[in-house]
């Protein structure tokens, strides 16, 4: 039987009585009054609907000379007006509309009256439920599976997860077939409401149930493993799909190194890129915009530079992105000229610089003590038409704190809130960590409480910034009850936090618990940077353990991390004190080789290395 005689065959089962007999008599002028005229006459005479009743309604929609966009136009009206004149529409008509779109092939339509059902509690049903009032045994099956694929898709629209479910075991169960791409739609819902574990769970049900499944679904359960940091459960499914015969592509590969960028795991993202080229998955734009992230992060710019010539020869325009990207890291590393170099390339282009492009030179200025500069730029980018916006502000007022010339960055601290924008928790922490370079740590502190009083919770930076100062002030054990409580507060540890509580313990020779929160960055899923290397080579060397120094030390090149100024300027004072001078001369010529500038100390420390150097 085809829907529209099951549309009939619902007719006919409300004639039976006198009562029936008048709802069709009203039902049939109302339909022939939409025909006839649309909705106008209801609109402006409400009194056109007295006497009118869900069964009425769920007559007219059924009437089958009624066109399905009529239908649709009166359901809707309906829905908008709902009065005791003209009742909201119930289940049925719900249904009823549903059958009429599904057989004139208006399926984004029959979604949206899908979708009132699904967000509306007084309508919302189990899908059994649901379908008992459509199916008998002469139903179409085909309708059924296309109801219950749909229904499915909206409830994972709207992030009804638990519902959505419903219909995916009532389909399994019925033996229906489940379509992968409305799988998928339910998988990016997921990772859009940071389910990550029902993520991959879900895939696994979709695997067992035999649907399709595509590298499109496997990247996406992939990218769910990678965002909890269960790098290895995420190889082992690509293994595993791989198996099943459904390879990587490059969406999968890039994936996955962006997960090891973010934990800076240099072996995975070295690993990824082995596997691309033996597969021969070739780069596209994303890659190679996630390659200058990697090498920038690095501090490799001269591989960032490689990167972006070899994208750039191989046919991918680089957009704006790329181009503010390759200039952040130019920036980053003091490469000023080269950045404006690319700045010009890239108007010159006629590419259009955005506050991004215009912010990290700022940045770059800034960082380079050239506030005149910054304000140059600020200047500029007002003549294009783009405001300053809270990161540009609150990135001059840091360039102003690390020159030590706080009272400029409150004077733009003042020009912010003239100009509308929010005194944020970085602009707070801003002025506190410039107060701390100035050694003025109780005003810091203060700061920071005035932000609490002002109805700003702290977050990590934050919580870092107070307890650097704590330490700094040899408050060990405030420092680790600020710690306690910023894992109470729901914010998770970083790296920075982490340095900050290890160079404490080091300064005052409790290397032991250092070590122990070294261990515990690693077990968190984080990975010790060269802040955390640097704080527990110059705890070792302190305390004359110079041999655990200089294995971490070398451990830190094992691990792909740059050995900067204050590593090696902490290695050589500590070698010098000892009195090894053959073994910290050897690190001055490699810091040489380097390409890094020794200061004072280090000549200081290789001249009484000489005095005391063992015989």
């Amino acid at each position: 039987m085809s829907i529209q005689k099951l549309l009939q065959a619902f007719n006919k089962t409300h004639f039976t009585n006198p009562t029936s007999i008048a709802h069709q008599a009203i039902a049939s002028n109302i339909a022939k009054t939409l025909i006839k005229s649309g909705l106008k006459p209801f609109e402006t005479t409400p009194l056109l609907l007295s006497n009118f009743n869900s069964d009425i309604a769920n007559l007219v929609l059924s009437n089958s000379n009624l066109p399905p966009q009529s239908c649709l136009s009166f359901f809707k009206f309906l829905r908008r007006n709902p009065s005791p004149v003209a009742h909201k529409p119930d289940l049925q008509a719900h249904v009823i509309l549903i059958c009429r779109l599904y057989k004139a092939q208006k399926f984004a339509e029959m979604k949206n009256v899908l979708s009132y059902i699904a967000t509306d509690v007084s309508l919302r049903c189990p899908v059994i439920n649901l379908v008992s009032l459509i199916e008998n045994e002469t139903a179409e099956a085909k309708f059924v599976e296309k109801l219950c694929d749909m229904l499915f898709r909206v409830y994972a629209d709207n992030r009804l997860f638990d519902e959505a479910m419903s219909v995916f075991d009532y389909m399994e169960n019925s033996g229906m077939k489940i379509d992968e791409r409305s799988c998928m739609v339910y998988l990016i819902a997921l990772k859009r409401g940071d389910q990550m574990n029902m993520c991959f769970g879900f895939f696994q049900r979709m695997v067992k149930a035999n649907v399709n499944i595509t590298v499109y679904t496997m990247t996406i359960a992939i990218d769910g493993l990678c965002k909890t940091g269960d790098f290895k459960r995420a190889r082992d499914l690509m293994d595993e799909m791989i198996g099943k015969g459904i390879k990587a592509n490059v969406f999968t590969y890039n994936t996955l190194i962006n997960g090891y960028i973010k934990r800076k795991d240099f072996v995975g993202v070295n690993e990824m890129l082995s596997l691309m080229e033996s597969d021969q998955v070739a780069y596209n734009a994303a890659t190679y915009t996630l390659l200058i992230e990697w090498y920038g992060r690095s501090g490799r710019i001269g591989e960032v530079e490689r990167v972006f010539d070899e994208m750039r020869e191989r046919g991918m325009e680089a957009d704006v992105h790329v181009y503010t990207s390759v200039i952040s890291w130019n920036c980053r590393v003091g490469n000023m000229k080269r950045a404006f170099a690319l700045f010009d390339e890239l108007t010159e282009r006629g590419l259009v610089p955005n506050s991004h492009t215009y912010g990290a030179l700022i940045d770059g200025v800034c960082k380079a003590g050239q506030m005149e500069a910054a304000m140059m730029l600020v200047k500029d980018m007002q003549s294009q038409g783009i405001n300053p916006n809270q990161v540009i502000f609150n990135t001059i007022m840091n360039g102003y704190c690390m020159k030590g010339m706080i009272d400029e960055a409150l004077e733009m601290q003042a020009i912010m809130e003239k100009k509308g924008l929010e005194i944020d928790v970085i602009s707070y922490n801003t002025i506190a960590s410039g107060l701390c370079k100035l050694k003025r740590l109780e005003e810091a502190k203060r700061w920071l409480f005035t932000m609490m009083e002002r109805g700003l919770a702290l977050n990590v930076v934050n919580f870092t910034t107070l307890i650097d100062i704590f330490c700094k002030q040899g408050n060990l054990e405030e420092a680790k009850t600020l710690f306690k409580e910023m894992k109470l507060q729901g914010e998770r540890p970083n790296t920075a936090a982490y340095n900050a509580l290890i160079d404490g313990y080091t300064k005052k020779g409790k290397m032991k618990e250092a070590h122990n929160l070294r261990a515990e960055v690693e077990a968190v899923g984080m990975m010790p940077d060269e802040y955390t290397y640097a704080s527990l080579i110059h705890g070792e060397c302190i305390f004359g353990k110079l041999d655990e120094a200089l294995r971490l030390f070398n451990e830190m090149k094992q691990r792909g991390l740059t050995q900067n100024v204050v590593t090696y300027t902490v290695m050589i004072s500590g070698l010098s004190k000892e009195g090894r001078s053959d073994e910290a001369f050897r690190l001055y010529d490699e810091m040489i080789e380097a390409g890094l500038t020794p200061d004072n100390r280090v000549y200081t420390s290789l001249v009484g290395s000489l005095h005391t150097a063992r015989t």
